[in-house]
């Protein structure tokens, strides 16, 4: 069974993440621009990492509502299914994910302009392990 890369796709960077063999624990990876190279940098990892699952994060309102940023989500999606035929690749609610790894960071003490670059990946962290933790309790 090989590794579980978790996207967090946004207009400039997809944050990245991936779990560990075990598909326990979710870990960030530096994130990714988004331009004409993505796919190739996730095939990548994808090879280096052994990874045969791939989480990209499916944004919407709160209201559940479909927005820009989901039908951006669901371009990539298909991108990579398409693309990357060695991995399966599902959606996931993100929910609150940015949000979410925005307030853990500053608990750790980071101020929001110092965390900008780290925010994308650690909003990916925050999907996959979602992911893996709903994995557990099913």
């Amino acid at each position: 069974m090989g590794r579980i890369l978790g996207l967090d796709p946004g207009a400039k960077r997809c944050g990245v993440a991936i779990s560990d063999s075990a598909r326990t624990m979710a870990f960030p990876r530096a994130a990714f621009s988004v331009d004409d190279h993505l796919l190739i940098l996730i095939g990548q990892i994808v090879d280096e990492e052994s990874v045969d699952l791939i989480v990209v994060g499916r944004p919407v309102a709160l209201s559940g509502r479909e927005t820009a940023s989901t039908l951006m989500a669901d371009g990539l999606f298909h991108d990579l299914r398409d693309a990357l035929h060695r991995a399966t690749v599902i959606q996931w609610d993100e929910r609150l994910t940015t949000h979410e790894a925005s307030r853990a960071l500053r608990a750790a003490g980071h101020r929001t302009a110092d965390h900008r670059d780290r925010i994308d990946s650690a909003a990916a962290v925050v999907l996959l392990q979602s992911y893996l933790d709903g994995l557990r309790a099913t």
